[in-house]
């Protein structure tokens, strides 16, 4: 039962994290800052880097869920333990650059900790 809950939560975390790449992928403006001020969303060059992240976010949700169609739950768990660090690295670049701490903790922070979360219960189930 543990195991089947942490899938399904592992299964809505690729989604979104799709979601969220496609989303600034089509709609940069929507997406753009990320907790960070002052980004410059007019600036072609930011509006490249944004794609870029679009990318990896496109591609980090997908391999989730490719792990959680072929894989095993222990695979999983270690794809989403590992990939906990994205949303750690995402939290510690906002609170760098005097981002709002909510923004960094209740958003990047908080994702990581409901990943961390879903990675030991996909591991111990």
């Amino acid at each position: 039962m543990v195991t089947t809950v942490a899938t399904a939560l592992a299964g809505l975390i690729g989604a979104a994290v799709v979601f969220m790449g496609v989303h600034a992928f089509f709609a940069p403006h929507a997406a753009a800052g990320f907790g960070i001020p002052g980004t410059p969303t007019e600036d072609p060059a930011f509006r490249s880097w944004l794609n870029v992240k679009s990318a990896r976010d496109i591609a980090s949700g997908l391999i989730i869920l490719l792990v959680l169609a072929a894989g095993t739950p222990q695979l999983l768990g270690w794809l989403v333990l590992i990939a906990t660090g994205i949303p750690v690295a995402d939290g510690l670049i906002v609170l760098r650059a005097k981002g709002p701490k909510a923004t960094a903790y209740g958003v990047h922070l908080a994702t990581a900790a409901v990943m961390l979360v879903v990675s030991v219960l996909l591991l111990l189930g």
